[in-house]
């Protein structure tokens, strides 16, 4: 092989052509692979591999920690009783550093199910302390041989291991407990799902899991039946839709690992460009599995003005005796939540779910994964400016609080002038009620006050700015909302101080804008890089038009598919009635 060109410092990635043609050298962070024929690679998945990197090193800090709490070093005194030794006899091994690139016997093994180019597993070879090993799996007998060759390549052979079998029975040969695995990580192409049975039984209890799902538009509610099939949720197609993608793929994450006494506990919930991205833990334990009915819920949402309402499956009271304080009771809700019409506008409901309705992040772990970001080497990340931001404003979510509304749609469903931002949260934060952002969407309004109190303050703003008088129609949410009177007068000019978070105050990389011009989840197995994918673009431009008649029979478009031009040409007049279509006229 040819030697390299240097990476980009900042560790982007970028295509560097070589002697072989059909190959190119990429080179992203600490990694550098050979990609060549019909193995994927997606650079804009920088961000998700940055994030993955960051969270497994941070895990492994943890589970370190824990094991050695598990640890309870004793001595036998004259008697033959055992006796805990000192703290300062038992934390000697505490102390012990972990290097990115060595291998460990008490590290971590992990598999990913689907690597590809193995781009994935050489990076978490080489930026991960405290690895024992990584089996880099791809079904593609042509992906295993180019993970070979760029494992071979990176030098990291010591703790890869290419894999060349079907993920599904990978994972379930890897159900004993000697083959388990510390962590999984599952990247399809679309939805996760067939892959989730197996990987719930081949993970050690308190594992990690990884799974990402970029099928967004079956999770955003474009094709609810499809969703019901795949991952066991009906979708509601409203604003908060990249939200409820990420608790819908809990939702079913969990169902899988209820099924064998196990139950999952998120570390921490994405959404992210074209798709979303979920880390989890998953333990064992029949008893806690009865709490999962009470961490789902189905959505009751109005078709007129876009109000919500959850509907949890169970509930837990408390129910103490003298042997067990600390003893709950299970039940059945009663329902449903809302009467047959929308009290706030009168029209009907739609029924979705159910969904994950528990907090999606682990506050905790998210503080202490922002505090090693902002540190070397995970400083050194080619997205860490975003990491740091999008982090950042996970924080500051309300974590009680599923699901949001939006600022453009509330004043849309109003015909209202939108209201500035900083005065909508003010007005809320004044009437004694909680808000924040949601990193999944920029202009959210994530609250715990009631609907009523969100179309009150909006009463109390078309005081101000007037809904044209025309607009008030009868049997429309405009009507129905605006002919009640405001129950209070509601503060907007008076900034409150929380009104502004610390992400926007700072002007952090919240929301990140489309990466690149041609950026989204790509072709299954295409190279994505640089001139081939805006190649492939032009050549499947206006496809589907070819053959179809024009709607002026007069004039047609040429493309010129070398200087992007159109060109409009005079064609001879036809008679309509020589037409197989009927023409508009």
């Amino acid at each position: 092989m040819e030697p390299l060109e240097s990476a980009d410092s900042e560790g982007s990635a970028k295509a560097i052509p070589t002697s072989n043609s059909i190959n190119k050298i990429i080179s992203e962070r600490s990694a550098e692979i050979v990609a060549g024929g019909n193995v994927f690679y997606n650079p804009v998945q920088e961000f998700n591999r940055d994030l993955s990197i960051s969270v497994l090193n941070v895990y492994f800090q943890r589970l370190i920690k824990e094991r050695q709490a598990h640890k309870k070093p004793h001595k036998k005194d004259a008697n033959g009783n055992g006796e805990q030794q000192p703290e300062e006899k038992s934390s000697a091994k505490t102390e012990t550093s972990y290097v990115a690139g060595t291998k460990y016997d008490d590290g971590m093994r992990i598999l990913e199910a689907l690597s590809a180019t193995g781009l994935r597993s050489i990076r978490y070879a080489k930026e991960i302390a405290g690895v024992k090993e990584i089996v880099a799996n791809d079904l593609s007998k042509q992906a295993v041989e180019a993970i070979k060759e760029n494992v071979k390549h990176n030098r990291v052979e010591h703790l890869i291991e290419p894999s060349h079998a079907d993920a599904m029975t990978l994972m379930y040969l890897s159900t004993s407990k000697s083959k388990q695995f510390d962590c999984i990580d599952l990247d399809p192409y679309g939805c996760p799902n067939r892959f989730l049975d197996g990987a719930i039984q081949a993970i050690v209890d308190g594992g990690l899991l990884l799974v990402t799902a970029t099928d967004m538009a079956v999770l955003a509610g474009n094709a609810p039946e499809a969703c019901y099939v795949k991952y066991g949720s009906v979708p509601l197609r409203m604003k908060s839709c990249h939200e409820m993608a990420l608790r819908i793929l809990l939702h079913c994450i969990e169902t899988h690992a209820n099924r064998y006494g196990k139950y999952i506990v998120p570390l921490l919930s994405i959404s992210a460009d074209f798709y979303v991205r979920i880390f989890v833990r998953v333990f064992s334990s029949q008893a806690k599995c009865k709490y999962s009915m009470s961490k789902q819920s189905m959505i009751y949402q109005c078709t007129g003005c876009d109000t919500y309402t959850l509907h949890p499956l169970g509930t837990i009271k408390p129910n103490p005796t003298p042997s067990n304080p600390n003893q709950v009771k299970f039940g059945i809700p009663t329902g449903p939540p809302v009467t047959d019409k929308c009290e706030h506008c009168g029209h009907k409901h739609h029924l979705g779910g159910p969904v994950w309705s528990d907090p999606i992040h682990d506050k905790t772990f998210v503080r202490d994964l922002l505090n090693e970001i902002e540190k070397k080497p995970l400083q050194e990340l080619g997205t860490q400016k975003r990491l740091v931001g999008m982090l950042t404003v996970v924080l500051e979510e309300l974590e009680d609080v599923p699901l949001y509304y939006t600022l453009d749609k509330l004043c849309c469903v109003l015909k209202l002038e939108i209201v500035p931002i900083l005065k909508f949260r003010s007005a809320i934060l004044h009437a004694g009620y909680k808000v924040s952002f949601s990193h999944a969407y920029k202009n959210s309004i994530k609250t715990n006050a009631p609907a009523s109190v969100l179309w009150d303050i909006l009463r109390c703003w078309n005081k101000r700015h007037p809904v044209k008088a025309e607009r008030m129609i009868d049997g429309t949410p405009i009507k129905a909302i605006l002919s009640k009177e405001c129950s209070k007068v509601y503060e907007f000019d008076n900034i409150h101080p929380e009104a502004n978070p610390k992400s926007r105050k700072q002007a952090l990389s919240r929301f990140q804008a489309n990466p690149t011009p041609h950026w989204g989840p790509g072709t299954r197995a295409t190279i994505m890089i640089g001139e081939d994918k805006i190649e492939k673009s032009f050549r499947n431009q206006n496809k589907k038009q070819k053959h179809k008649v024009p709607a002026n029979p007069n004039d047609c478009q040429d493309f010129n598919g070398d200087e992007g031009e159109v060109q409009k040409t005079k064609v001879p007049k036809i008679d309509s009635d020589d037409l197989d279509v009927k023409m508009e006229t």
